[in-house]
């Protein structure tokens, strides 16, 4: 099968996650990806998991690229970025808006250089406004949308706000970024023309707060017990989710209760959602006398949505996954680990991890030949601390 952007030739100026994991679908895709790193390396480098000094968790969201170092404080640096954008076809950047500009490769600089170039900023407010400017993180956009405190409305007791540990923002907003990027590049075949991209993090997290966005310009009474959570096993939970009458009438049957399809308490949705706390009890008088397993098998039985709650572990070994092939290994420094495919399937193009992640410098060389460097001006540049690659690095053009 063959790779949909094997001919695209994409400039990663990004780095922690959200626009790593976007150019690294990209990649996935078959794009050229051209990771440009500060001397320093991206941070995510020194991220734990390390193994041999290499970090999985950075492999995982820069697998497939190649990697070039340009010190961008200094003009050299600037001046070897302009002749790649001018070499490229989407530029991707997450740095604070005003960023890029200071450097001289803003999306009005750079479309003078390259009138067809994709450009794609995300940042966590937005290209302008009065939060452009803001510093943010995952952490802080996840309270700035709402979202933390409506996730709180859900729990059935008041409490303080959770601790971040998992970062939905940035892996949401990359995933918009990279629909983004394929949606301009579409135009671009109509056209020849590029554009500009503006992503924001705050908009992408809101967007998960579908209802709740309509409750906050239409109130109405709140609910009793929220209807999507655990039910109590006799050795754990199991996530119920019962959203349609179909589904409650399999429940019914599952519990051995078919009395609830008829019980004016739970006959219709507003009698059974005013009195789903009661619903809970009688449900966890069943489920509490089996195990989770016995629950699980009774509810798929019948149709009924519901999943015991596993670990990320315990989800990765789900033989489901390893149907799917849903995992690659990937070569680093360190040896290997696994990580996740796209999680889409095509008929007729493939979409998946490539298996390498490359050292810090990796292909700066090559790079810097590629876009017209002479050997001499490569190792001038390294020499200056503009550019640098390892001792192992093969020469340009070998």
């Amino acid at each position: 099968m063959s790779n949909v952007f094997e001919r695209l030739r994409v400039i990663d100026f990004t780095t922690t996650i959200a626009g790593p994991h976007c150019t690294r679908l990209l990649a996935d895709l078959g794009a050229d990806v051209i990771k440009v790193e500060a001397p320093d390396g991206d941070m995510m480098r020194e991220r734990p998991p390390l193994r041999g000094g290499a970090s999985s968790s950075f492999g995982q969201l820069n697998s497939g690229k190649r990697s070039i170092v340009l010190d961008l404080k200094r003009p050299q640096g600037v001046a070897a970025a302009r002749r790649l954008i001018a070499a490229g076809d989407v530029l991707v950047e997450n740095f604070r808006p005003g960023v890029m500009r200071d450097f001289g490769l803003d999306y009005q600089q750079c479309r003078d250089m390259r009138p067809d170039l994709i450009y794609c900023a995300i940042s966590g407010y937005g290209q302008t406004g009065p939060s452009a400017g803001l510093p943010a993180y995952a952490p802080v956009i996840h309270a700035a949308s709402g979202y933390d405190l409506a996730h709180i409305a859900h729990q059935p007791q008041a409490r303080r706000p959770d601790y971040c540990g998992i970062f939905i923002a940035d892996v949401l907003t990359g995933t918009y970024a990279f629909g983004a990027i394929l949606s301009a590049l579409y135009q671009r075949q109509a056209t020849g023309q590029g554009q500009l991209i503006d992503v924001s993090m705050l908009e992408s997290m809101l967007s998960l707060t579908l209802g709740e966005m309509q409750l906050a310009q239409f109130p109405i009474a709140p609910p009793g017990r929220p209807i999507f959570g655990p039910i109590a096993t006799k050795d754990g939970y199991v996530n119920l989710s019962v959203a349609s009458e179909r589904t409650f009438r399999n429940l019914a049957r599952a519990c051995g209760r078919p009395d609830w399809v008829t019980d004016p308490r739970f006959a219709t949705y507003p009698e059974r959602r005013a009195n789903w706390d009661q619903l809970i009890e009688e449900v966890e008088v069943w489920s509490g006398a089996r195990s989770t397993a016995a629950v699980q098998e009774a509810f798929d039985a019948h149709g009924v949505p519901a999943s015991p709650y596993r670990t990320v572990k315990q989800a990765m070994a789900d033989p489901q996954l390893a149907h799917r092939a849903a995992f690659a290994e990937i070569n680093d420094a360190g040896g290997t680990f696994r990580a996740l495919n796209p999680p889409f399937r095509f008929s007729r193009m493939q979409a998946a991890a490539r298996p390498c992640v490359a050292a810090l410098g990796e292909h700066s060389r090559a790079v810097l030949a590629e876009i017209g460097y002479r050997e001499g001006e490569i190792a001038e540049l390294a020499s200056a601390g503009v550019t640098a690659y390892p001792k192992s690095a093969p020469p340009p053009n070998s």
